[in-house]
């Protein structure tokens, strides 16, 4: 069975749409059945050489490549070499995926002596203590700003893209586009966290080369989001709403070029 065709990843469901005109009076409505189509989220296991380590809820699409951008951000592996199998299959309430990795990779799962992780949507740095928390500032990234015009192509064909959202209006996207704006690879999640590492995770498997384009977020860039962009090598991130300041300072130490707001009018540059 296909990754991509284990769980539906929307559902429609009937719902009263409740709705009055301009200037009327709030106790006037008209009330109606709808179809309203809303996008799904499941628990999915991961289970490394037959060790539970971490619950994500996920969008269940494109599982391979959260698993192993997942590993990637996560420190298990450095290289998707590390990964020897990926087994995806359906559980009582969700979805598995059976890992197996090589030597150093599995002794790095031993060596966390703790419960597994239970990862919400929205959660990026689950179970992580400061250590780790800050293992990510080491690093340093090689990447150019990209043009405003390259930029603005993006914005302008962004949404055209993210075919699952279409219908649904509630998925996240990362995508990897070349140096004049022209998106080549694009994921969509739920949880902002898991569509990076959707996309670090196709990137990782079709060895796309990280250090030349640049990767566009639709959601907000929070520590985590620079943390796992530099952890993959990529260099420039353009996010459509404002950085924290967490993450301004991770973005200068590792040299990442961060672009922010980014709205067809214009955005806001934070060089290395």
């Amino acid at each position: 069975m296909s990754e991509n065709t284990l769980l539906p990843v929307s559902h429609i469901y009937s719902v009263q749409q409740v709705r009055w005109q301009e200037g009327a009076d709030c106790d006037d409505v008209i009330r109606e059945q709808k179809d309203l189509v809303v996008a799904d989220e499941v628990p999915l296991s991961l289970i490394y050489g037959g060790m539970d380590y971490a619950v994500m809820m996920i969008t269940p699409h494109d599982v391979e490549d959260f698993v192993t951008g997942f590993s990637l951000t996560e420190g298990i592996i450095t290289s998707v070499t590390e990964l020897r199998q990926i087994a995806v299959s359906r559980s009582i309430n969700g979805l598995k995926a059976e890992i197996q990795v090589g030597p150093e990779a599995m002794r790095k799962v031993l060596s966390r002596s703790r419960r597994p992780i239970a990862g919400r949507t929205g959660c990026g740095v689950c179970g992580a203590d400061e250590e780790s928390l800050m293992h990510h500032s080491v690093r340093t990234v090689t990447g150019s700003e990209p043009s405003p015009a390259s930029v603005r192509r993006v914005l302008e064909n962004i949404r055209a893209h993210q075919v699952l959202n279409k219908g649904v209006g509630m998925l996240h996207a990362a995508a990897w586009c070349r140096e004049d704006g022209h998106i080549l690879h694009i994921r969509e999640d739920v949880g902002r966290h898991n569509a990076l590492d959707k996309l670090i995770g196709l990137s990782l498997r079709r060895e796309v080369d990280l250090s030349r384009g640049f990767c566009v977020l639709t959601s907000r860039c929070s520590y985590e989001m620079v943390a796992k962009a530099i952890t993959a090598g990529i260099g420039a991130v353009v996010a459509l709403s404002s950085p924290t300041a967490f993450a301004l300072r991770l973005a200068r130490e590792a040299d990442l070029v961060l672009i922010s707001s980014a709205r067809l009018n214009g955005f806001k540059v934070s060089s290395p």
